[in-house]
C-alpha cells in the first residue's frame, strides 16, 4: 500500500510562487519526497494544481493502491462535486483533477483534518 501526503501552499501575493510538497511511502519506506515551486496560481486553484502535479509524478504507480492524505476540506468538496463554487476556472480545474484521479483506479483521497492524530502526522511528515 502506498500512502502519500500532499500539500499545496499558496502565496497570497500575486506574482509570487506557490509551493507543492509531497512525500510518498510504500509499506513504511519513503520512495519520494518533493518540494516544488511553481508559478503563481489563484489560492482557490493551488490545491487542485498540487493534486494534478502530484498525480502526473505518480504515473508509474497507476495500478497500485494509493491513499492520498490532504488537509483541505475545499479540495475534498471539489473532487466529490459537492462544492457550490461558481468560478469557471475553479470548476474547469476541478473537472481536470477528477479526470486525472479517475485514471488511478485504486487511489483514494482522504482528509487528514478529520482525525487530530492523523493531522499531526500529516503536518510532521510535510515539515521539511
Amino acid at each position: 500500500m502506498i500512502t502519500a501526503y500532499l500539500a499545496g501552499i499558496p502565496n497570497f501575493y500575486e506574482g509570487e510562487d506557490i509551493e507543492i510538497r509531497y512525500r510518498v511511502f510504500e509499506d513504511g519506506n519513503e520512495i519520494l519526497k518533493r518540494s516544488l515551486f511553481k508559478d503563481y496560481k489563484k489560492p482557490a486553484l493551488v490545491s487542485l494544481f498540487a493534486l494534478i502535479t502530484f498525480l502526473k509524478d505518480m504515473e508509474a504507480y497507476k495500478e497500485s493502491p494509493i491513499a492520498i492524505m490532504v488537509n483541505d476540506a475545499a479540495l475534498m468538496e471539489l473532487i466529490r462535486g459537492t462544492s457550490t463554487v461558481k468560478d469557471r476556472e475553479v470548476i474547469k480545474w476541478a473537472a481536470s483533477a477528477r479526470e486525472k484521479l479517475s485514471d488511478f483506479k485504486r487511489a483514494t483521497l482522504r482528509h487528514a483534518g478529520n482525525d487530530s492524530q492523523e493531522l499531526a502526522k500529516w503536518d510532521e511528515i510535510l515539515t521539511f
